[in-house]
């Protein structure tokens, strides 16, 4: 039952990881930031299966998986939280890193901060977990009703500040980087970034969301799902139809509207994320769930499951991946394709990832950075090679 818990989740893992890559490298090929008078017809429709497929479903899987983590690390260090915490620490350093050296999109500082709030409910009974995250997911609709814009206008000001200080306008945002000839030309725009980030973490409210994925993860983990997969298949049947059954219509709307710009205003906007993205989400977990238990020797369980193992390095793998390709200091392929074409690349980057992941877990316990990870947590040198 052991063996079985860990392939899933590190296969599950390394599905949320693909997704994140083709979420991702259309900002870092700087396709993002295009005008979309610009953008061809396949553009558009890569655009709008990109929407409706991958927008904000793979990192509710991420987020729910490391709300599973958490549970199990949590379980494991009951009566030593500090060891948890001292977990968090490390991984919100590891995020400002990444934040501030390499890419302006990280998500790890986020989730160590809402990680270290996560012990604070992990006495509550399952039931109440839930409708804790279920408050959590309507926060960002009541606080755009009441407040709009305005709780994150005085950081949107801030950023701008520092785009004059390094000469970044509105028309050089979308090819300062492209054009960079200099890592600290790099290092500019992302300090800038940092701050845009936060922008968009307090208008995104993305805390509430993140954290109230957290805790549905928590309570997945701590009732060991995963563990039993067979014993709780009507469950999951349900997840995937009441999943797919709001998704998919709701998704439509949702993508539609992201393609016009959101004529339906921001709390529309939110209600919409609400009952498509998560839906969407959950049932994408359902439904790798249940494949896996049908076929739970097939090797392409295994093919997923060594991305998964090292999943924290392949995500900033692809950070640095990404830097080279596109980036002015690399090879410059930012603003030279498509969409499409950004996506296919993408992929192209994951099979190698696979490839890699594959290769070093056949020679050592940990990715690299988890190992660091790890002993920095521990305060102590750990074996890396495997006996």
């Amino acid at each position: 039952m052991q063996k079985k818990r860990y392939v899933i989740l590190d296969a599950l893992r390394g599905f949320a990881i693909l997704g994140i890559i083709l979420a991702n490298f259309p900002e870092f090929s700087l396709w993002t930031f295009s005008d979309p008078a610009t953008w061809t017809r396949t553009d558009t429709v890569t655009r709008a299966i990109q929407t409706f497929f991958v927008d904000g479903k793979f990192y509710t899987l991420f987020s729910l998986l490391f709300g599973m983590g958490f549970s199990i690390q949590l379980a494991n260090a009951e009566g030593k939280l500090r060891t948890f915490y001292r977990r968090m620490t490390v991984l919100l350093c590891i995020g400002l890193i990444h934040l501030f050296f390499l890419w302006s999109g990280d998500i790890l500082a986020l989730y160590a901060v809402c990680g270290m709030l996560l012990p604070l409910f992990r006495k509550f009974p399952t039931w109440k977990l839930l409708l804790v995250a279920g408050g959590l997911f309507l926060v960002p609709v009541l606080l755009d009703a009441v407040f709009g814009t305005r709780l994150a206008d005085p950081l949107e000001r801030e950023q701008w500040r520092h785009c004059g200080l390094y000469g970044i306008t509105e028309a050089n945002f979308g090819t300062w980087l492209s054009d960079a000839r200099s890592y600290r030309e790099v290092l500019q725009f992302l300090h800038m970034g940092s701050v845009e980030r936060m922008w968009e973490f307090v208008s995104g409210h993305r805390l509430f969301k993140v954290l109230g994925l957290f805790i549905v993860g928590f309570a997945v983990g701590r009732e060991r799902i995963y563990a039993d997969i067979d014993s709780h298949k009507p469950l999951l049947k349900k997840f995937l139809a009441w999943g797919f059954g709001l998704g998919i219509p709701f998704g439509i709307l949702y993508t539609w509207s992201a393609m016009q710009g959101y004529p339906w205003g921001r709390v529309a906007h939110d209600i919409l994320y609400l009952v498509s993205v998560y839906p969407m989400g959950f049932a994408y977990a359902a439904l790798f769930a249940l494949a896996f238990s049908r076929s739970e020797d097939a090797p392409g369980w295994k093919l997923l499951s060594s991305p998964g193992r090292m999943a924290c390095t392949n995500y900033l793998g692809q950070s640095v991946i990404g830097i080279f390709l596109f980036y002015g200091i690399g090879l410059g392929l930012g603003n030279r394709v498509g969409l499409l074409g950004t996506e296919l690349i993408a992929l192209g980057v994951y099979a190698f990832q696979i490839l890699f992941s594959s290769l070093w877990m056949r020679a050592f316990a940990f990715g690299p950075v988890e190992w660091v990870w790890r002993m920095l947590t521990y305060g102590k040198r750990l074996p890396l090679r495997r006996s």
